[in-house]
């Protein structure tokens, strides 16, 4: 403290000399931080100059910090607005908010805006020629603003006025060269070839032309300025892929060749979102244009190729079945039935898949896998099976194939065609006698396609005829049987509880003799294995209910 106040001492010791101005005089200026530093400068100045007579100036002039009586000095910029000083401070007032940077002399192209009702109106002799634009201009969220816009070059004579006047009232006026504007666009050209034809004063250095119903004027005004730029590439890409969509409307709509030419040039080259794909898609449906400058864009838009839907599909189908990577078969799997499902945004038509191709794929995935099971039980020999197969191990060739049938089963149940599936499943003989002498850990692969033919019936999903519903149950439910153990242990995403409802329902659903024949078997089973076999205790409730139970009230 002691310290701090010697240093105080000191300082007012040390400018004891100075003399100190009354707060309210104007002889010397307050001292702000800025009038400080320039004191200080100044006695350094003339510390080693001889001191001389200062010239005589404005009042304005010397103090433009101080404040002016006259306010229009401030307009003429005499004034700096932002050094003025409120009495009783010493730090200058910071209107940097309210006060822009003066504008700058000698600009290409400068833009006064004006934001008033109507259209401004200019006193000239020339008459006015409108003109309403001969096709729909491109629309846009934003609302042009009004006022008066100079496009010129460095050295260019702006002797044209355009009057833009858009569908909601607003006005634009640009000051243009005309000799740019008509050798670019064929259609202004003819507005003032007519214009100066109709003037009643031929000398006059400005003329008038008027175009009418614009549905933005801000993109007509971005398009009329690409006619003064070198490179119109640059300018479209700070603009972006949607506002040069626009920028082509527009540019075709005026007969902007250059323009049309560099938006085709860089359309084709960027990447589209769907929204813009659809915006171009309905610009080329209004529009026409030159096929040999339009064709690489059309290309991306349509193809030349008139390629079957079907044939496609089931192109895409045989590369995931031939597949061998079991990740990118799930995700390639996905992807198809993203493509070719029933509630698919990407299927426009009903026809998609063809049915006999895919049961040709079920043909020969069975057919892989009764090889397969031959080959293992040492009916076939392994030069005869797997002559062309690749060498890999068993579980592993099996379970490929019993992914590739639920999956094209999945594919049948979603377009209503695997009724067929249900026959071509029950005739499978010589995969049911395999089954009996194959190892359990290999065989329940097997059960997983009965499972999803099970599940399909008892949900309703697969109309089939009773008498072969019974066949497949029939046939599988045995194998079903004994391998729901293995079933349960290595699930793989199937839920082995709803397989116990499902099983049970699409039981209920044959004959009562059907039905009886299915429970016992299973009742038998299952006081064996117990939690390896499924529990059908319910539907077999059921069963006997309906079966026993109502029979005895009936006679009662």
């Amino acid at each position: 403290m002691a310290e701090a106040g010697s240093r105080r001492s000191h300082h007012r010791r040390k400018n004891q000399g100075l003399p100190r101005p009354w707060c309210c005089s104007f002889g010397v200026a307050p001292q702000s931080p800025e009038s400080r530093g320039v004191s200080a400068a100044r006695r350094n100045h003339h510390r080693h100059q001889p001191r001389a007579k200062p010239p005589k100036v404005a009042y304005a002039a010397s103090f433009q910090s101080s404040p002016s009586p006259s306010s229009s000095k401030m307009g003429l910029g005499l004034i700096d607005p932002r050094r003025i000083l409120s009495p009783g401070r010493v730090s200058p007032i910071d209107s940097d908010a309210a006060f822009g940077a003066p504008p700058e002399a000698g600009s290409g192209a400068s833009v006064a805006t004006v934001n008033v009702e109507s259209e401004p109106e200019y006193v000239d002799s020339v008459p006015k020629e409108k003109a309403p634009l001969p096709a729909r201009l491109s629309s846009a969220s934003s609302a042009a603003e009004v006022g008066v816009c100079q496009v010129r070059g460095k050295e260019r004579s702006m002797d044209l006025r355009l009057s833009l006047k858009g569908k909601d009232g607003k006005c634009l006026v640009l000051e243009l060269d005309s000799e740019v504007l008509c050798r670019d666009s064929k259609f202004f050209a003819a507005m003032v070839s007519d214009a100066r034809r109709k003037a009643s004063n031929a000398a006059a250095e400005c003329r008038k032309i008027e175009v009418a119903e614009i549905e933005d004027l801000s993109v007509f005004r971005d398009t009329i300025q690409l006619m003064y730029e070198k490179d119109i590439m640059k300018c479209l890409v700070k603009a972006g892929v949607h506002c040069s969509i626009d920028i082509l409307e527009v540019s075709s709509t005026i007969m902007f060749n250059r323009g049309v030419i560099s938006c085709l040039n860089f359309l084709e080259a960027v990447p589209w979102s769907e929204s813009e794909e659809e915006k171009l898609k309905g610009l080329f449906s209004r529009c026409s244009f030159d096929e040999a400058i339009a064709q690489d864009v059309l290309a991306r838009l349509y193809t030349g190729v008139c390629n079957s839907s079907e044939d496609l599909a089931l192109r895409l189908v045989q590369s995931v079945v031939n597949g061998t990577n079991s990740k990118a078969r799930k995700e390639l799997q996905t992807l198809v039935n993203c493509l070719f499902s029933k509630s698919s945004v990407y299927q426009k038509k009903p026809d998609g898949l063809n049915k006999d191709g895919l049961y040709g794929f079920c043909y020969s995935c069975l057919n892989y896998l009764v090889e397969i099971f031959a080959e293992e039980a040492g009916s076939v020999s392994s030069d005869q099976t797997c002559k062309g197969r690749e060498s890999r191990p068993m579980i592993e060739r099996v379970s490929r194939q019993v992914d590739n049938l639920t999956w094209i089963l999945e594919i049948l149940i979603d377009k209503q065609m695997a009724e067929d599936f249900v026959g071509l499943w029950a005739k499978q003989d010589d995969l049911v006698r395999l089954h009996e002498t194959a190892s359990p850990m290999v065989r329940y692969e097997l059960s997983r396609i009965s499972a999803s033919v099970f599940m399909a019936l008892g949900r309703g999903k697969l109309h089939c005829p009773g008498d072969l519903r019974y066949e497949v149950m029939f046939a599988w439910f045995g194998p079903m049987l004994s391998d729901f153990g293995w079933l349960q242990r290595c699930a793989r995403g199937l839920d082995v509880r709803m397989l116990e409802e499902d099983m049970g329902q699409a039981i209920l659903t044959l004959s009562l003799s059907q039905q009886q024949a299915l429970f016992v078997e299973w009742f038998r089973r299952f006081s064996v294995q117990g939690s390896e076999c499924p529990n059908l205790s319910k539907a077999f409730q059921v069963w006997w209910r309906r079966s026993f139970a109502r029979m005895a009230d009936a006679r009662g």
